[in-house]
């Protein structure tokens, strides 16, 4: 991920800098290209500037055009005395290949010797067009949390803590367990993501919601219902929003079974797979897909194998590698197994497994999102979207002509504030929902 270290307040008067901070989760840009793109997206520059400047960006009023914009913020760094620091967020989830080319276009003309720019994206399904080089126009940080690294578990546990309280107080475990060590556990499960971590967390508390304590059996059955209600039902999720990439979607999840199948199958199913360089490369987007989510996570970009060459290694989730094993049950010795600090060996896949057979498709030319074109009813309450719209609010929708998902996004909110029964509370909904269907 590419993101700002930390965040500059505009009012600090003993910084060097001034961080002006946008979110472009809901900018109208998904169907914008060219000149109006780049409009588009200089107002909302020149918007958030003002507002985040207040009277010091007073005289701050440039054309939104892309020329006019880099020359007066560079005018407004010299005046200030201080470098502007620009955080784009939610960058990657423009929606379309073409509008993040030409986000990365303009971002690039921005930056110089008195303005930075700073955007948080996802490398593996992130279009950066030919211009933008990852390594050479941005810093890039790893964000991704490991266990291997300190403070691990215990970050996890202040996490339990602040947001479950006394649901998970320390009566609620079993003899053999304490909370930091389910903290962690779950944690490691969900390769360190905060959205399964608290999935993890919620189901393992609806589990237990009739008091039972918490022990291994509850700790196994819950990794199982994530394996098969949050990991695999995310990858359906996730299909429709990926453009061009859609089609390695059956790709990555026919990865994903043969890798934790294989895993699973071994002695005390070891939670780390190690894949030769070739194959690792050939498959490069369908293991990325999978990294976004949740299903692995590169830890060592070159490790020796056995059997000739060097690979990736990658650590699997133990949620879909449990679901895997030859029995599907926690058990003290896996339990164990998994949490000590020296690991079970790694499955390796040379260039002559299984794996390596597994072919790729050509990727489509494809400019728009098939989540465009889907119905409304793809945005009903379900498990994918818990916070999705009702049958009666669809149906509302839908007898005012919004037919499609594609439909919604181009609604202004006058034009949902037309519909019955939809008011401002609801379009506010709508516009949350929309935005969890068509980004990541």
């Amino acid at each position: 991920m590419i993101a700002a270290s930390r965040q500059l307040d505009p009012a600090d008067p003993s910084s060097s800098a001034v961080g002006i901070y946008m979110s472009l989760r809901h900018a109208p840009l998904l169907k914008s290209t060219g000149e109006k793109y780049g409009r588009i997206l200089c107002e909302i520059v020149v918007r958030e500037v003002k507002r985040a400047l207040g009277i010091r960006a007073k005289d701050f009023d440039p054309t939104p055009d892309v020329e006019s914009v880099q020359a007066a913020l560079m005018a407004l760094a010299a005046k200030l005395g201080k470098r502007i620091v620009l955080y784009f967020d939610d960058a990657a989830h423009l929606g379309r290949e073409a509008s993040l080319e030409e986000f990365f276009d303009i971002y690039r003309m921005f930056s110089s010797s008195s303005v930075s720019c700073k955007a948080s994206i996802y490398p593996g399904v992130t279009r950066f067009g030919v211009r933008f080089d990852v390594y050479n126009d941005a810093t890039v940080i790893d964000l991704l949390r490991s266990e291997e690294i300190p403070d691990f578990a215990e970050s996890f546990l202040e996490v339990l803590e602040a947001r479950y309280g006394d649901e998970f107080g320390d009566k609620r475990f079993s003899s053999s367990l304490d909370k930091l060590n389910v903290a962690s556990f779950l944690a490691q499960a969900c390769l360190g993501n905060m959205r399964g971590f608290i999935f993890a967390c919620n189901a393992l508390q609806q589990r237990c919601s009739d008091g039972r304590s918490i022990g291994l059996t509850e700790l196994g059955e819950t990794l199982i219902e994530l394996a098969g209600n949050y990991y695999w039902p995310l990858l359906d999720e996730i299909r429709p929003k990926l453009g061009m990439y859609t089609p390695m979607v059956d790709i990555a999840r026919d990865v994903a079974e043969l890798i934790f199948v294989e895993c699973g199958q071994k002695f005390d199913s070891p939670r780390d797979a190690l894949i030769h360089r070739d194959v690792d490369e050939r498959l490069a987007k369908p293991l990325q897909i999978l990294e976004y989510a949740g299903f692995v996570s590169r830890r060592e970009a070159s490790r020796a194998l056995k059997s000739g060459g060097r690979g990736a290694r990658y650590a699997l989730n133990l949620c879909s590698l449990l679901e895997s094993s030859v029995k599907p049950r926690l058990t003290r010795r896996l339990f164990e197994s998994w949490m000590l600090d020296g690991r079970v060996e790694a499955v390796q896949f040379s260039k002559g497994s299984k794996l390596s057979e597994i072919s790729v498709p050509a990727t489509p030319d494809v400019e728009e999102l098939a989540i465009f074109f889907e119905g409304l009813d793809r945005l009903k309450k379900s498990q994918a979207y818990p916070y999705g719209l009702t049958d009666q609010k669809i149906e509302a929708l839908k007898a005012h002509g919004f037919l499609t998902v594609g439909d919604l996004v181009d609604a202004s909110d006058e034009d949902l504030d037309e519909v019955p029964s939809v008011g401002k509370a609801m379009i506010k909904k709508v516009r949350n929902v929309l935005g969890q269907a068509i980004w990541m």
